[in-house]
């Protein structure tokens, strides 16, 4: 069993959406919601969880809209999906909170880091949702940078592919899927499992990655006991 203490668990907004594609699977919530009260509750690691928006919205959809516009929208994805997510977790007895970079009224709490390991030390989950607050910002980014921020030992990413392939899965069925990888592979060959600026602050920061598949069986408490058919990104 991998030796974490507090993780931060990256939600792709397509994997929350399940055979849907979009919207919420409330299934699929609810697996991970069990699967996240086990390993709070049972193996005592912290966790907290950042959701992408691809379930409502993917980049810039429109040339009519404004990249900081478009981005915006891409920010209130997250947060109606974190605010969602949070709620299905409390449904199975979890303590939650959401936090964002920008003030959302009563619904969320302004982002602090004091207040966020706070919670965490509380057994708490806490849900980063809105990105970093700023355009040409990716999910990723954010991920990163509040995983560094609390200093998680791990991110763990669930995405809708089940690891890092030298292509895209796809559209080529030859691609080969990496057992681990280096984060300066990642970067050296643009594999876009995330975004080049996210690569970097993992590198600069040495901020370990692993990528599985999220709507597989029992898979977040699986790779926690590092069983797992993913991709770990290494960043020694």
């Amino acid at each position: 069993m991998a030796d974490y203490k507090r993780i931060l668990l990256k939600l792709s907004g397509e994997a929350l959406a399940g055979d849907k594609k979009t919207g919420f699977d409330e299934a699929t919530c609810l697996d991970i919601a069990k699967q996240v009260k086990d390993i709070v509750e049972n193996q005592k690691v912290q966790v907290a969880v950042v959701t992408g928006g691809g379930n409502f919205w993917r980049g810039r959809t429109s040339e009519n809209i404004d990249r900081p516009k478009a981005d915006q929208i891409g920010m209130l994805a997250t947060v109606m999906n974190c605010i969602y997510v949070s709620e299905i977790f409390r449904s199975v007895g979890l303590k939650t909170e959401v936090y964002t970079p920008f003030a959302c009224s009563s619904f969320t709490r302004l982002f602090s880091k004091d207040s966020a390991v706070e919670d965490l030390n509380q057994g708490k989950v806490v849900f980063f949702a809105g990105g970093t607050g700023h355009p040409y910002f990716s999910t990723d980014t954010s991920t990163v940078l509040r995983a560094i921020e609390i200093e998680a030992d791990v991110i763990l990413s669930g995405k809708s592919i089940d690891g890092v392939y030298d292509s895209d899965p796809a559209t080529n069925p030859d691609a080969k899927k990496f057992d681990s990888i280096s984060i300066n592979e990642v970067i050296d060959k643009r594999l876009g499992v995330v975004d080049l600026a996210s690569a970097i602050l993992c590198m600069e920061n040495k901020m370990p990655m692993m990528i599985f598949g999220l709507n597989e069986k029992d898979s977040i408490a699986n790779t926690i006991k590092g069983v797992t058919s993913g991709t770990l990104i290494s960043v020694d």
